[in-house]
């Protein structure tokens, strides 16, 4: 977990610094709707996309780039693993609640947003996986401070498991099938 609040906090750093309104938890959101709503693991067409949307179709600075790839491939191997070890990219444990709840919702805002690049046709989905995209929007729209408390970090807790979960869910059902049928069979006939 120390690895990913660090390259939150680098990667967050480095887009202030270039002037750049998203954040690690936004990008990370955005890379992991992408690969779940269909895109194939051995695509390297989210760059361009990303750029597309955080940076005005301008190419990425070479600093933010590697630490963008470095996230993304950190992202594909934890949703391909199988033992549901997706890390959400946020704020350190230590960050006032409202900054951990602002980056998730960040974080899920990004989700719908890559997702929809990549999956504009729900009527494959599983209910399921429906329900989680509804839970997502509302997710994305609150805007509610929190107050700091035992009571409010377990809620913030339980709404970002729900999330962590709901976005492999998504992952395997959506995007791990697009994957599958991208690769080529190796088998010989």
């Amino acid at each position: 977990m120390a690895d990913i609040s660090k390259l939150f906090e680098q990667l967050s750093s480095a887009l202030q610094q270039a002037a750049i309104s998203s954040d690690a938890a936004e990008i990370q959101g955005i890379l992991t709707g992408m690969l779940a709503g269909g895109m194939s693991v051995q695509s390297d067409e989210w760059l361009e996309a990303l750029a597309d949307f955080i940076n005005q179709g301008e190419k990425l600075p070479d600093e933010i780039k590697q630490q963008v790839s470095q996230l993304h491939q950190q992202t594909k191997e934890q949703l391909m693993a199988a033992d549901f070890t997706l890390i959400l990219c946020l704020p350190d444990d230590a960050a006032p609640i409202n900054d951990r709840g602002m980056a998730l919702v960040k974080w899920v805002q990004g989700f719908l947003l890559g997702f929809g690049l990549h999956q504009n046709d729900l009527t494959g989905c599983s209910e399921d996986v429906k329900e989680a995209l509804e839970d997502f929007s509302e997710i994305s729209r609150m805007d509610e401070k929190m107050s700091e408390g035992e009571d409010s970090e377990q809620a913030l807790f339980e709404v970002m498991e729900y999330v962590r979960v709901s976005a492999m869910l998504c992952f395997n059902e959506q995007g791990r099938s697009a994957s599958r049928a991208a690769t080529p069979s190796k088998t010989l006939h």
